[in-house]
């Protein structure tokens, strides 16, 4: 039984059939295979912001199709068409991600690409988040991928354009020209950029 990262060849591909066998007590996601450890529980700053974008989109979603999740949710993304848990080989764990096609959802979580990923920036993460994650979801067929930024308070917006490549449509801090942050898939849904920022 794998139950320490350590245990590992961190060279070797691994697919989603791995990931379900291991008994870690850290989450790890896997991007085209490669074994990515998650850094330690996020400090208290990025789950408050977490928790008040989650709220905001939770309840702006309720009596409609789509559903909001926050990590630790799995997100399978199959690539080239492929199928089963050995074929897979990326599954990742955005902290907040909409899902608008049911089909899309099972017991264990997501396969298929949100509607929606926001991924809060840590030291630990941010070259992951910046990089990988962002060709990732675009490949992917990500609509929208916003990237908030803590320590710097403004959050980078992300839109895939009709020939599935992302269009930044800017980076939005909070001040008295953008007191609301659009969330686009959702044309009516503003969200209060200093309630996501305040201690």
């Amino acid at each position: 039984m794998i139950t320490n990262i350590n245990q590992l060849d961190l060279n070797k591909k691994y697919s989603y059939a791995d990931y379900l066998t291991w008994k870690f007590q850290d989450f790890v996601e896997i991007i085209k295979g490669k074994i990515y450890k998650m850094s330690p529980a996020p400090l208290r700053y990025h789950q408050q912001i977490s928790v008040r974008i989650t709220s905001d989109i939770d309840h702006y979603l309720r009596r409609k199709s789509c559903k909001v999740y926050s990590a630790p949710f799995d997100v399978r993304l199959p690539m080239n068409g492929e199928e089963g848990e050995d074929a897979i080989y990326t599954v990742v764990q955005p902290d907040i991600c909409v899902i608008c096609d049911p089909k899309k959802l099972d017991d264990r979580g997501c396969i298929g690409a949100p509607d929606m990923v926001v991924e809060i920036i840590s030291p630990s993460t941010a070259k992951k988040d910046l990089n990988e994650k962002l060709d990732l979801y675009e490949s992917s067929g990500v609509r929208e991928y916003w990237i908030v930024f803590p320590k710097e308070r403004f959050i980078m917006v992300h839109l895939l354009n009709d020939n599935g490549i992302y269009d930044l449509i800017g980076s939005f801090e909070p001040n008295a020209e953008t007191p609301t942050i659009k969330v686009n898939i959702f044309p009516d849904l503003e969200i209060i950029m200093e309630d996501i920022f305040s201690i």
